[in-house]
């Protein structure tokens, strides 16, 4: 059993109730008490003092690349279709060794910074790269984190017209059959599982609309969710219109790929009607602002989206598109672009455009909702997973903030007193305690230098 005692609670329950001075108690993957006030007295119990310190829901990442992890850096400066052209010979080198690396860097670098369910789009499998799905679920077991891999795929090469070199696309029928095993083996429907399997198909510029559309048969059939990227470019735009003659969301739409079992990477380019029918859906956006800003791909339209009925969650995006890796920085970011961004003909933005707490409701409860595991975790609540982030308040960037929750997404990433997992702990006192970080990152670095000599 685990206490935590005399912190501040931000718990997103039905009432977002906010506790000045709370307790947190949790006996074994479960929340069994939140109050006011400190804790009654537990025997044997692990006590913790909060003193200091803002208690959350562990943060829900709903999109990244895990495998990139040991290609960051490079292509700085390019568009999305630059970067892409760019990495894929060098993605092309990879292995079941190189993924189980880069998984783990990634996913410990998630954790350091609150993310306790975290969601993977693996859609890059080189003919002899063995198996790379079981590669990074065996490296989310050892960093500790829930799990939710998508098993991607393109189908779609350079020789058909799409962007990807053929050594890295799959054919259809062995994508799906793929799929399907995947999700045979892997997928846990349970409610306290660590591990889901979801159907993602990677973009229309390298997916076949075939592809697509068995996909989302499949994923009905198996009763498992749909993840692919959308409207993340102007480039991509041009292209759907180009090939297909409507938008990208027309497109999907017609595939059979709009729904509350559905969301989307980014959807940065939809016009009003456009957001209004995903509302409409209850299709997700997982919001990915900082790889977005990097790669000049333009600014979601959150609190549209969300006013629309679209679940909107956050996302780091491909670790090569956001060396940063971090979670809480998409609050920050989110909250900070949201209010940039220009709104009407006169150019300005506008400073209620996403407060503090709907930024905070982005990385939790409605990323749990993305992922349908709102009943589950997302908040401080009884009878919830233990999947909670102590964060440490009382240091010289925090103390005199009056608003703890302003404090953690306005001021500096603050320290990580504790991040428990299925109440178990991950990192302590601002290190993960599940693996040896200086050993993994010499392990990343080398990596990364044998992935860019297989490329020269």
């Amino acid at each position: 059993m685990i206490v935590i005692d005399n912190a501040a609670i931000a718990t997103i329950d039905r009432d977002r109730r906010e506790l000045a001075g709370g307790h947190v108690v949790v006996d074994g993957k479960r929340i069994v008490a939140v109050g006011i006030g400190p804790a009654p007295a537990y025997d044997g119990a692990r006590v913790i003092d909060g003193r200091g310190c803002l208690v959350t829901p562990g943060f829900v990442n709903t999109h990244q690349h895990l495998y990139q992890w040991v290609t960051r850096g490079l292509a700085a400066d390019a568009t999305l279709f630059g970067w892409l052209t760019k990495l894929y010979p060098v993605w092309a080198g990879l292995d079941e060794e190189s993924v189980h690396v880069a998984a783990q860097g990634a996913l410990a670098q998630l954790a350091r910074t609150g993310c306790t369910t975290a969601a993977d789009h693996h859609y890059v499998f080189p003919r002899r790269g063995g198996d790379l799905l079981e590669a990074e679920i065996s490296a989310a077991a050892k960093v500790g984190l829930r799990f939710h891999p998508a098993r991607g795929s393109m189908d779609l090469g350079e020789k058909d017209g799409g962007l990807p070199p053929d050594s890295v696309v799959e054919d259809r029928d062995e994508i799906l059959l793929a799929t399907e095993a995947a999700i045979d083996r892997w997928h846990d429907p349970s409610p306290d599982s660590m591990l889901r399997i979801a159907v993602a198909p990677c973009s229309p510029f390298s997916v076949t609309a075939e592809l697509m559309r068995e996909a989302a048969e499949l994923a009905r059939r198996k009763n498992v969710r749909l993840h692919t990227h959308l409207a993340e470019t102007v480039d991509e735009v041009s292209w759907c219109d180009e090939r297909f003659g409507c938008t990208p969301s027309q497109y999907a739409a017609d595939l059979g790929w709009t729904g509350s079992d559905v969301w989307f990477a980014h959807g940065i380019h939809f016009d009003d009607a456009e957001i209004k029918n995903l509302g409409r859906s209850a299709t997700g956006i997982a919001h990915c602002p900082s790889s977005n800003a990097r790669l000049g791909a333009g600014i979601a339209r959150v609190a549209d989206l969300r006013a629309a009925g679209c679940p909107v969650g956050l996302g780091v995006d491909g670790a090569a598109s956001n060396e940063a890796g971090s979670l809480l920085e998409e609050l920050r970011h989110a909250l900070l672009f949201a209010r940039a961004r220009p709104v009407g003909a006169g150019g300005g933005g506008d400073p209620q455009a996403l407060d503090v707490r709907t930024a905070l409701e982005l990385a939790t409860l409605d990323g749990a909702r993305i992922l349908g595991r709102q009943d589950e975790i997302g908040s401080v609540e009884v009878g919830k997973l233990a999947d909670l982030a102590v964060w440490r308040l009382d240091t010289l960037g925090h103390a005199g903030i009056t608003d703890p929750i302003a404090a953690l997404i306005l001021g500096p990433p603050p320290p990580l007193e504790l991040l428990l997992v299925n109440g178990r702990p991950v990192v302590e006192h601002d290190t993960v305690v599940t693996i040896d970080e200086q050993t993994l990152a010499r392990q990343v670095a080398q990596t990364h230098h044998d992935l860019l000599t297989k490329t020269t």
